[in-house]
């Protein structure tokens, strides 16, 4: 029997030693920003919260808080299904790009080259709006708040609400009052001259070019000009270009689609919570998924920096990430002191890339770094109004 050198044997235990050392910062780190979210989500009383980060990989760090259901006791899980607001926007992003490798359109392509009606900004008649403008939110179509509050359709029947919840809605001015059921009707009927909807109060006033207008209206017409090339529903493509390729199998826009039992709750306060709801503009903000499915998403974007996406080509990061502005070129209304934007990410000049989102009964937040190969999200069932004390918890720690 050959015996093992005393160097050698010191090496391994030098070895063995130097992984628990590692191993036991790790843990340590882990604990210490468990310690921080839960101090944050205590602070400004979050009923339910799901904190994820991961690397190229996996899930690095996985934790829930507090309840998905404050009634029945059920905790907030990495299952948990919730809304996400405008974080939709980045499957948009995604589904846009594919798109344009599919052949459909380019980011000029002037959206009456697409649309079955014409859509003109009243005040720059001559100007053509284009992809890449409703994608950086300069395309002038602007979101009049008398008629896109009324496309989110709340659902009274299909689960228990408290009914005090309907009277912050309606003093937001929530009324449901449109009849429209598609994007395909909504789209019309808001930007064509002839819609039920129409009006110069949903263009951008300008007479000095582009001008920066956050827009969900303009970036579900994206969806729409997507329907109208693959004939498809955008639900449908982005299930089949984007859910299924990345195994998201609990993700969908409508609550026709998923099990009702596995959505949070979505709280007004801890003591009221709000009826669910759709979007008719759904691809502005209407995703429904979970932190499990949601992590999915978010490491095939740090792996496509690397040119190992399993949905979009290298060449399609590249384009969406890439500054759309720069300090020559930048529209009215934008500051670029903070961040600059990519086709709908927001690149921020701490050097994350990603974006919010805020709905009833939700905040949310999703961002990776290039530089470490991280990224991190926190979902929670509560509208927050500064969600900082979160998302620089998150953003610290994908920085390391």
């Amino acid at each position: 029997m050959k015996k093992t050198s005393p160097i050698i044997c010191s090496l391994y235990i030098l070895l063995g030693l130097t992984s628990c050392a590692i191993k036991r910062s790790a843990q340590h780190k882990d604990q210490r920003i468990t310690q921080e979210l839960h101090r944050a989500m205590e602070k400004v009383s979050l009923p339910g919260m799901a904190v994820v980060m991961v690397n190229d990989k996996r899930i690095i760090y996985g934790h829930c808080f507090g309840k998905a259901d404050l009634a029945a006791g059920k905790p907030y899980s990495l299952y948990t299904t919730q809304e996400i607001g405008s974080v939709s926007k980045m499957i948009l992003s995604v589904a846009l790009m594919k798109a344009i490798e599919l052949g459909y359109f380019t980011l000029e392509t002037d959206i009456n080259s697409l649309l079955p009606f014409k859509v003109v900004n009243p005040y720059e008649p001559n100007h053509p709006i284009t992809v890449r403008e409703l994608a950086t939110h300069t395309s002038g179509i602007i979101d009049n708040p008398r008629i896109y509050i009324n496309t989110y359709r709340f659902n009274l029947h299909l689960r228990s609400y408290s009914p005090a919840s309907l009277v912050p809605l309606q003093a937001l001015g929530y009324k449901q009052t449109l009849a429209d059921t598609t994007l395909r009707e909504f789209c019309f009927n808001y930007l064509a001259e002839k819609g039920i909807y129409y009006s110069p109060e949903n263009f951008v006033y300008t007479t000095s070019g582009r001008t920066s207008s956050y827009s969900n209206i303009a970036t579900a017409l994206i969806a729409y000009l997507i329907e109208i090339k693959s004939g498809a529903s955008y639900s449908a493509f982005t299930a089949r270009h984007i859910f299924k390729p990345l195994h998201m199998n609990h993700s969908a826009w409508f609550l026709a689609d998923l099990k009702i039992n596995n959505l949070a709750q979505l709280y007004y306060n801890n003591d009221v919570n709000f009826p669910v709801y759709d979007l008719v503009t759904y691809p502005d903000g209407g995703l429904k998924t979970n932190a499990s499915d949601l992590s999915k998403f978010l490491i095939d974007m740090i792996r496509g920096f690397s040119g190992r996406s399993a949905v979009l080509q290298p060449e399609s990061f590249r384009i969406m990430f890439t500054p759309q502005f720069s300090s020559n070129n930048t529209p009215a209304k934008l500051s670029l002191a903070k961040r600059n934007k990519g086709i709908l990410w927001n690149l921020y000049n701490n050097g994350t890339i990603g974006h919010d989102g805020d709905d009833p009964g939700v905040s949310s937040f999703l961002a990776f770094n290039p530089s470490t190969g991280l990224g991190g999200f926190f979902l929670c069932n509560k509208y927050m109004d500064d969600k900082s004390i979160i998302t620089d918890i998150i953003t610290k720690a994908i920085a390391r």
